[in-house]
């Protein structure tokens, strides 16, 4: 998140710094009150891109600059995009894609200081269609105007808010880790952690693979099952995992044979609407965007599945017998930890996407996806199952499309996991903030330090890397993150879905520490409360928003 402000506060300065005179914006110009009218021209600009070179022009405002922040812009200015033109065309025309773009144009405006969308979005489209690629220096030039002008004002506002984020997100995290050891000293009196099970390591039991294809008619939903079975003789308590947007039912593999390993029948769905081989048809032009019923559809799908699981237990001598179908927990990530808080009784929250999206001037990215669920009909879904007993949400998106009375209805177990450098799903708005809305007693608010929105996800093949994912969002080495989830789904599974209490000391904070590896570092909490965080947010808004843009003065 700091590396993220750092490039967007010099990307105000000097934003898309390259251009070919003739070709495209020839200058760039951002008026800062109460100094007045600042201009930059384009060759001063594209010298620096490509040679490095600072001439007088530009030392002005590159003396301001770390020599740190200017080698971060200049690679960032040579960073190549690998996306094809249907891509950015199929994204920039659709409903999120849009929203994006508008807010970005009242950044960056065009000549007579218009909202720059249009600009935007063609020289997007056909700097991905040029040989060279999608570059922030082909962008300028393809951009459709002699100038660029930067709406500095807004953007420094952008900047302190986000940066006034970062700084009460590090107090909270503090907060949190100095929890954490504290109750680890009282705990570590009491368990010795070095004669316990190793649960991140596999368990004993073999398990066996089976594929569905379960088709629900009345929704037209085609949906692939994998099933992960423990050959065991009992029925065995089942877990089913939810991907996130443009993933599918192998980003979590790793965690199903874990589980499986461990005696938990796994089964991991996809869901048609919004998974990676929606998202291959949708970038190649033939499907159309993810819609607003998919935030209805997704939980419809995991109750789907379990309806086919417990009448093939009936029919199927290979199943019969084989899951203990009144112990049922949940798993999900980002867009799938929506899902499964859904269906653990977090009802769709209206009035607060009606304050978040009407109109949507949040900072959070995230509430781009969520304001889509504003265009359902506002009625009360009946997507909670009762079959499920506990969920663990990863890098879930909740706080607008759930909301705190939606979340507060959510009576059980529940497990929030979050990482302190996602960018895409905040961990203060969208997983520390819900935590406390949480009203069962029985949670628990993971917290992995420096892990980004991806650190959960399997590496991605060849065949399921819909959307390559820039090095610099990944985050550190992910081996620590898997085995994190690895160990405390299995404790967490156990003593709520099976009330064995034996369990129960991994999930405690003193097991964080013991196999919290750096600089992935583990926090456990099971208390945080509202005014804890009210206090060390210190009048920030957790969930920040830039004002509406003024009214565009008469161009003399």
């Amino acid at each position: 998140m700091k590396k993220f402000l750092k490039y967007l506060s010099l990307g105000l300065l000097s934003t898309f710094l390259t251009a070919s005179p003739g070709l495209g914006a020839e200058r760039i110009s951002f008026f800062y009150p109460p100094f007045g009218e600042f201009s930059l021209s384009a060759k001063s600009l594209e010298k620096f891109a490509k040679e490095g070179k600072i001439d007088s022009e530009l030392s002005f405002y590159a003396s301001r600059a770390t020599p740190e922040q200017l080698a971060q812009l200049r690679q960032l200015l040579q960073q190549k995009f690998d996306i094809t033109p249907v891509l950015v065309s199929q994204f920039t025309y659709s409903p999120l894609g849009e929203a994006v773009l508008r807010r970005l144009g009242e950044l960056l405006l065009t000549d007579s200081r218009q909202n720059g969308f249009y600009a935007i979005r063609a020289a997007l489209i056909l700097s991905a269609a040029d040989p060279q690629g999608l570059t922030v220096v082909n962008l300028l030039r393809k951009y459709p105007s002699e100038s660029l002008r930067l709406n500095f004002s807004e953007g420094l506002q952008i900047v302190n808010s986000l940066s006034n984020l970062v700084k009460a997100q590090d107090q909270i995290v503090s907060l949190i880790k100095q929890q954490t050891t504290t109750q680890a000293q009282t705990n570590n009196a009491t368990v010795n952690y070095a004669q316990l099970p190793d649960l991140r390591s596999p368990g004993k039991l073999p398990w066996q693979k089976t594929s569905f294809q379960f088709n629900d008619t009345a929704r037209n939903r085609n949906l692939p099952v994998d099933l992960y079975l423990p050959q065991v003789s009992a029925p065995s308590p089942l877990i089913v995992i939810s991907h996130g947007v443009a993933s599918d039912r192998f980003a979590f593999v790793y965690l199903a044979e874990h589980l499986a390993s461990y005696g938990f029948a796994v089964a991991v769905l996809e869901h048609p609407g919004s998974n990676a081989e929606r998202f291959q048809l949708y970038f190649s032009g033939l499907a159309g965007p993810p819609e607003a019923q998919e935030f209805i559809n997704r939980p419809l799908d995991v109750k789907f599945v379990l309806d086919q699981l417990q009448q093939r237990d009936k029919s199927d001598r290979n199943l019969q017998g084989k899951i203990n179908f009144q112990q049922i927990g949940a798993i999900g990530h980002s867009f799938g930890g929506y899902t499964v808080l859904a269906l653990g009784g977090g009802k769709l929250n209206f009035a607060q996407l009606r304050r978040d999206c009407a109109p949507n001037r949040t900072l959070n990215i995230s509430v781009f996806l969520q304001c889509r669920a504003y265009e359902l009909p506002a009625q009360n879904y009946p997507l909670q199952d009762e079959r499920i007993k506990a969920v663990l949400a990863v890098n879930p998106i909740d706080s607008s499309v759930l909301g705190e009375t939606g979340i507060n209805q959510i009576k059980l177990p529940t497990m929030l996991v979050s990482g302190t450098q996602d960018i895409f799903a905040p961990p203060v708005a969208e997983q520390i903030y819900p935590f406390t809305w949480l009203p069962n007693p029985d949670k628990y608010l993971v917290v992995i330090e420096n892990a980004t929105h991806f650190s959960a996800i399997a590496e991605p093949t060849a065949e399921n890397n819909v959307l390559p994912v820039p090095e610099a969002l990944l985050g550190p080495n992910r081996a620590p993150a898997y085995s994190y989830l690895k160990a405390l789904s299995v404790a967490f599974f156990d003593t709520h879905l099976l009330n064995r209490q034996e369990y129960r000391p991994y999930l405690q904070p003193g097991y964080a520490q013991y196999i919290s590896q750096a600089p992935l570092n583990l926090s456990i909490v099971e208390s945080l409360t509202t005014e804890q965080l009210k206090q060390a947010l210190s009048g920030v808004d957790p969930q920040p928003k830039v004002p509406a843009p003024q009214p565009t003065p008469a161009v003399p």
